[in-house]
Protein backbone atom coordinates (compact mmCIF):
# COMPACT_ATOMS: atom_id res chain seq x y z
CA UNK A 1 0.00 0.00 0.00
CA UNK A 2 1.56 3.59 -1.12
CA UNK A 3 2.43 5.57 2.00
CA UNK A 4 0.42 8.66 2.56
CA UNK A 5 1.66 11.94 1.64
CA UNK A 6 3.60 13.95 4.06
CA UNK A 7 1.68 17.59 3.82
CA UNK A 8 4.47 19.04 5.83
CA UNK A 9 6.94 17.94 2.85
CA UNK A 10 4.18 19.17 0.47
CA UNK A 11 3.56 22.91 2.09
CA UNK A 12 7.50 23.50 2.68
CA UNK A 13 7.95 22.36 -1.13
CA UNK A 14 4.84 24.75 -2.45
CA UNK A 15 6.79 27.40 0.11
CA UNK A 16 10.05 26.76 -1.58
CA UNK A 17 8.87 27.19 -5.38
CA UNK A 18 6.95 30.30 -4.08
CA UNK A 19 9.98 31.54 -3.03
CA UNK A 20 12.03 30.86 -5.84
CA UNK A 21 9.13 32.12 -7.99
CA UNK A 22 9.72 35.46 -5.56
CA UNK A 23 13.35 35.58 -6.54
CA UNK A 24 12.73 35.48 -9.70
CA UNK A 25 10.42 38.17 -10.26
CA UNK A 26 13.18 40.04 -8.17
CA UNK A 27 15.52 39.44 -10.24
CA UNK A 28 14.11 40.06 -13.41
CA UNK A 29 13.30 44.07 -11.62
CA UNK A 30 16.83 44.28 -10.42
CA UNK A 31 17.36 46.50 -13.66
CA UNK A 32 13.83 48.50 -14.07
CA UNK A 33 13.31 51.63 -12.09
CA UNK A 34 12.10 50.70 -8.43
CA UNK A 35 8.52 51.83 -9.31
CA UNK A 36 8.19 49.02 -11.37
CA UNK A 37 9.39 46.52 -9.03
CA UNK A 38 5.15 45.72 -8.25
CA UNK A 39 4.05 45.46 -11.90
CA UNK A 40 6.49 42.52 -12.76
CA UNK A 41 6.21 40.71 -9.73
CA UNK A 42 2.65 41.08 -10.26
CA UNK A 43 3.34 39.62 -14.28
CA UNK A 44 5.11 36.42 -12.37
CA UNK A 45 2.93 35.93 -10.05
CA UNK A 46 -0.08 35.75 -12.57
CA UNK A 47 1.86 33.57 -15.09
CA UNK A 48 3.14 31.43 -12.24
CA UNK A 49 -0.40 30.51 -10.55
CA UNK A 50 -1.48 29.81 -14.57
CA UNK A 51 1.49 27.63 -15.23
CA UNK A 52 0.81 25.60 -11.84
CA UNK A 53 -2.82 25.02 -12.78
CA UNK A 54 -1.55 23.44 -16.08
CA UNK A 55 -0.63 20.38 -14.13
CA UNK A 56 -2.93 18.11 -15.70
CA UNK A 57 -0.99 18.96 -18.66
CA UNK A 58 2.37 17.97 -17.88
CA UNK A 59 4.29 14.43 -18.66
CA UNK A 60 2.83 11.80 -15.55
CA UNK A 61 5.20 10.86 -12.99
CA UNK A 62 5.53 7.41 -11.58
CA UNK A 63 3.07 7.35 -8.26
CA UNK A 64 4.02 8.74 -5.58
CA UNK A 65 5.76 11.53 -7.24
CA UNK A 66 2.82 12.07 -9.18
CA UNK A 67 0.95 12.77 -6.43
CA UNK A 68 3.05 14.72 -4.44
CA UNK A 69 3.75 17.30 -7.89
CA UNK A 70 0.08 17.57 -8.02
CA UNK A 71 -0.65 18.42 -4.59
CA UNK A 72 2.50 20.61 -4.49
CA UNK A 73 1.52 22.79 -8.04
CA UNK A 74 -2.49 23.00 -6.72
CA UNK A 75 -0.83 24.22 -3.34
CA UNK A 76 1.19 26.71 -5.34
CA UNK A 77 -1.80 27.82 -7.56
CA UNK A 78 -3.37 28.60 -4.13
CA UNK A 79 -1.06 30.64 -2.67
CA UNK A 80 -0.37 32.35 -5.72
CA UNK A 81 -3.54 33.02 -5.97
CA UNK A 82 -4.88 34.35 -2.50
CA UNK A 83 -1.93 34.18 -0.14
CA UNK A 84 0.28 36.81 1.29
CA UNK A 85 1.92 37.76 -1.93
CA UNK A 86 -1.31 38.26 -3.72
CA UNK A 87 -3.20 40.25 -1.13
CA UNK A 88 0.39 42.47 -1.63
CA UNK A 89 -0.11 42.85 -4.93
CA UNK A 90 -3.56 42.88 -4.94
CA UNK A 91 -4.26 46.49 -7.23
CA UNK A 92 -1.63 45.01 -9.84
CA UNK A 93 -3.45 42.03 -9.71
CA UNK A 94 -6.80 43.29 -10.37
CA UNK A 95 -5.57 45.47 -13.11
CA UNK A 96 -4.20 42.66 -15.05
CA UNK A 97 -7.59 40.86 -14.88
CA UNK A 98 -8.87 43.74 -16.53
CA UNK A 99 -6.62 43.39 -19.25
CA UNK A 100 -7.92 39.33 -19.14
CA UNK A 101 -4.35 38.57 -18.35
CA UNK A 102 -5.43 35.11 -16.80
CA UNK A 103 -6.49 32.80 -19.06
CA UNK A 104 -7.89 29.66 -18.64
CA UNK A 105 -7.13 26.23 -19.26
CA UNK A 106 -6.88 26.66 -22.96
CA UNK A 107 -3.68 28.88 -22.36
CA UNK A 108 -1.48 25.75 -22.12
CA UNK A 109 -2.99 24.34 -25.35
CA UNK A 110 -4.14 27.13 -27.74
CA UNK A 111 -0.94 28.98 -29.12
CA UNK A 112 -2.69 31.87 -29.45
CA UNK A 113 -3.93 32.00 -25.78
CA UNK A 114 -0.47 32.13 -25.18
CA UNK A 115 0.42 34.99 -27.57
CA UNK A 116 -2.53 36.97 -26.16
CA UNK A 117 -1.27 36.39 -22.97
CA UNK A 118 2.02 37.05 -23.32
CA UNK A 119 0.64 40.58 -25.51
CA UNK A 120 -1.25 41.43 -22.48
CA UNK A 121 1.90 41.12 -19.88
CA UNK A 122 3.70 43.53 -22.12
CA UNK A 123 0.81 45.53 -22.98
CA UNK A 124 0.92 46.37 -18.70
CA UNK A 125 4.31 46.83 -18.18
CA UNK A 126 4.50 48.71 -21.12
CA UNK A 127 1.49 51.30 -19.25
CA UNK A 128 3.41 51.21 -15.70
CA UNK A 129 6.33 51.95 -17.40
CA UNK A 130 4.57 55.41 -19.19
CA UNK A 131 3.50 56.14 -15.45
CA UNK A 132 7.14 57.11 -14.25
CA UNK A 133 9.25 59.60 -15.08
CA UNK A 134 10.79 60.07 -19.08
CA UNK A 135 14.18 60.13 -17.15
CA UNK A 136 13.68 57.08 -15.36
CA UNK A 137 12.20 54.86 -18.27
CA UNK A 138 14.06 51.63 -19.59
CA UNK A 139 14.52 51.31 -23.00
CA UNK A 140 11.46 50.53 -25.30
CA UNK A 141 12.02 46.83 -25.44
CA UNK A 142 12.43 46.26 -22.14
CA UNK A 143 9.10 44.82 -20.94
CA UNK A 144 9.41 42.23 -24.18
CA UNK A 145 12.84 41.11 -22.36
CA UNK A 146 11.47 40.83 -19.13
CA UNK A 147 8.26 39.06 -19.99
CA UNK A 148 10.31 36.33 -22.06
CA UNK A 149 12.25 35.75 -19.14
CA UNK A 150 9.94 35.29 -16.52
CA UNK A 151 8.27 32.84 -18.60
CA UNK A 152 11.65 30.82 -19.02
CA UNK A 153 12.04 31.18 -15.34
CA UNK A 154 8.48 29.97 -14.13
CA UNK A 155 8.57 27.45 -16.30
CA UNK A 156 11.65 25.43 -15.11
CA UNK A 157 10.56 26.61 -11.46
CA UNK A 158 7.28 24.85 -11.92
CA UNK A 159 9.10 22.20 -13.84
CA UNK A 160 7.03 22.86 -16.92
CA UNK A 161 9.54 22.62 -19.59
CA UNK A 162 8.05 19.40 -20.48
CA UNK A 163 4.67 21.30 -21.17
CA UNK A 164 4.83 21.85 -24.71
CA UNK A 165 6.29 18.17 -25.41
CA UNK A 166 3.35 16.63 -23.67
CA UNK A 167 0.66 18.77 -25.26
CA UNK A 168 2.53 17.80 -28.83
CA UNK A 169 2.46 14.33 -28.05
CA UNK A 170 -1.06 14.14 -26.75
CA UNK A 171 -2.61 15.55 -29.68
CA UNK A 172 -0.42 15.30 -32.79
CA UNK A 173 -1.21 11.24 -32.73
CA UNK A 174 1.21 8.92 -34.05
CA UNK A 175 3.59 12.01 -34.17
CA UNK A 176 4.80 15.03 -36.62
CA UNK A 177 3.37 14.27 -40.04
CA UNK A 178 5.85 13.52 -42.74
CA UNK A 179 7.51 16.51 -44.48
CA UNK A 180 7.23 15.76 -47.69
CA UNK A 181 10.83 15.77 -50.06
CA UNK A 182 10.93 17.45 -53.16
CA UNK A 183 14.05 14.93 -53.97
Amino acid sequence: MADPMDSTRIAATADERIAAILRAASSWATEAPPALTPAIKAVCIRLAEMVADQRHYLAPLPEPQESERRAVLTLVAEQLRRGPVAQELRTHLDALAELELRATGSWSLVASAQTEWVERAIEYLDRACRAIPAEERPDQYWADDVVAGIIASVKGIIGADDLHARIEAQYAGQGRPPVKRDD
